[in-house]
């Protein structure tokens, strides 16, 4: 693979890095308000799953950042991306119209989201990578 293709992963991985770390450090910041959104979905122990999905997020936007455990990260923020398009975003008619588009603008996100991790997964995250450092990446 070439020079240019490995920074233009590189670029891809800050990309998809972003929305995750600043996710997890905001749920971070304001436990109370993720606990309240996790709570109105049913889920039991909001306040205890409000800080495990900040901290998930943000150690997982982290390490697709430097490209550490890619291929484990990559699946695992897939199916977070499902699992968060199904539980909190996929019952459209729950409020006002703008809410239920929202909703669905959320669920194509997600949607595509995990599809992009799924790509990083299975094609790894490019020799500009603590992956590709540890000898945990072939780089083709």
């Amino acid at each position: 693979m070439s020079n240019t293709n490995n920074a233009i992963i590189l670029v891809a991985r800050v990309l998809l890095s972003f929305m995750f770390i600043l996710a997890g450090f905001g749920k971070l910041a304001d436990a109370a308000g993720t606990a309240g959104m996790i709570a109105g979905a049913g889920l039991p122990a909001s306040t205890a799953l409000a800080y495990f999905a900040g901290a998930f997020e943000l150690v997982a936007g982290l390490a697709v950042l430097v490209g550490f455990q890619t291929k484990i990260v990559g699946w695992l923020l897939a199916g977070f991306c499902i699992f968060t398009a199904i539980l909190f975003h996929l019952p459209y008619a729950s409020g006002t119209e703008l809410v239920n588009i929202l909703n669905q603008i959320m669920v194509m996100k997600n949607v595509t989201l995990a599809g992009a991790y799924i790509f990083l997964a299975t094609f790894g995250p490019g020799i500009y990578s603590l992956d590709a450092r540890r000898g945990a990446y072939a780089a083709a």
